[in-house]
């Protein structure tokens, strides 16, 4: 049962469609943290939602609450439970069960026919994954002339067919468009232990970091090398801008994009390395990448350091699929 508090927080939204909390505060004539504790049991309830973040947060009522479908099968509830991530038109970060049917009534899916497919088509990508890692040098292969990475991994592809973008595609993306340092941080808590077992298996010696094209406030690599605190030589790699700043995103040839990595991509000298791992959030083409190599192997090393690439997400084929990152 709610307090007379609850049911006056109630009506004053219903009667103006939304409110702040400092509204609340000055129409109610309570202290702050008493409105607080009412919004947050109000929330709890499903009765009001919360939107924005401060200091820009409003509460609106929450509508009908829909039950959440079930689906029929335990394995495959599970299974997306661990997998599926929806991020909403306007901002909500639904995961599991719940973005996955929240995703399938915004398109007019059957969700339990529609998971089973989902399942499917996951593990069909999840096939490529040894050891939690997946080798991207195939599509390197079919890609360059010349290859120069050693080796090259993604985490995960950025999207899938039909479902589209993976979870940890869908939280790069929105990690780097609202600079999230939240949202980053949970990044790279769930990419830090892949790292650390790849720089063991591959008795690493020093680590490189791709540096952005894009100046922004906060850059999305310079935090998961902080998060990653990798305790070994770092190579310095520069990025530089010419009278215009072109991402390779936005280049849809690939002889364009070697241009653009043979001609603003550059390593300092510094000490050889056996081993050296080159660290990028998205591999599209991997031209980036591949040249990157290529100039570590011919200034650093002499031709005999190995290179290898790892992704947080990379293409499955081609590199126009993940153009937005």
């Amino acid at each position: 049962m709610l307090t007379e508090t609850g049911n006056n927080i109630v009506k004053y939204i219903k009667d103006r469609q939304e409110a702040t909390a400092k509204e609340l505060v000055d129409f109610l004539l309570i202290s702050p943290q008493a409105v607080f504790k009412q919004l947050k049991k109000l929330q709890e309830r499903g009765q009001i939602a919360k939107f924005g973040s401060p200091p820009r947060v409003f509460y609106v009522l929450a509508g009908e609450k829909q039950a959440e479908v079930r689906l029929i099968d335990q394995d495959v509830s599970k299974y997306i439970n661990n997998n599926y991530l929806y991020i909403s038109p306007d901002g909500l970060f639904l995961e599991g069960v719940g973005g996955f049917t929240a995703w399938c009534e915004g398109n007019g899916f059957e969700p339990n026919k529609t998971a089973r497919e989902y399942v499917a088509t996951s593990k069909k990508y999840s096939a490529f994954r040894q050891h939690g890692l997946i080798d991207g040098r195939v599509k390197l292969k079919q890609t360059f002339k010349d290859v120069y990475l050693d080796k090259l991994f993604y985490l995960d592809f950025y999207s899938i067919e039909r479902f589209g973008k993976t979870k940890l595609g869908a939280m790069l993306l929105y990690a780097k468009q609202s600079q999230d340092k939240k949202l980053i941080q949970k990044i790279g808590q769930m990419t830090q232990d892949a790292v650390k077992k790849l720089i063991k298996s591959e008795n690493i010696q020093a680590v490189g970091f791709i540096p952005p094209t894009i100046g922004r406030r906060v850059q999305l690599q310079k935090e998961l090398e902080k998060i990653y605190a990798i305790s070994l030589p770092k190579i310095k790699i520069l990025k530089a801008i010419n009278q215009i700043a072109v991402p390779q995103k936005s280049l849809n040839k690939l002889s364009d994009r070697i241009t653009n990595a043979q001609n603003t991509i550059f390593v300092e000298g510094g000490q050889t390395h056996r081993t050296v791992l080159l660290i990028d959030d998205a591999v599209g083409s991997g031209a980036t990448l591949n040249e990157t190599a290529r100039k570590i192997k011919e200034k650093l090393g002499g031709g005999k350091t190995k290179v290898i690439g790892l992704a947080l997400t990379g293409s499955f084929k081609g590199f126009d699929v993940i153009s937005e990152v």
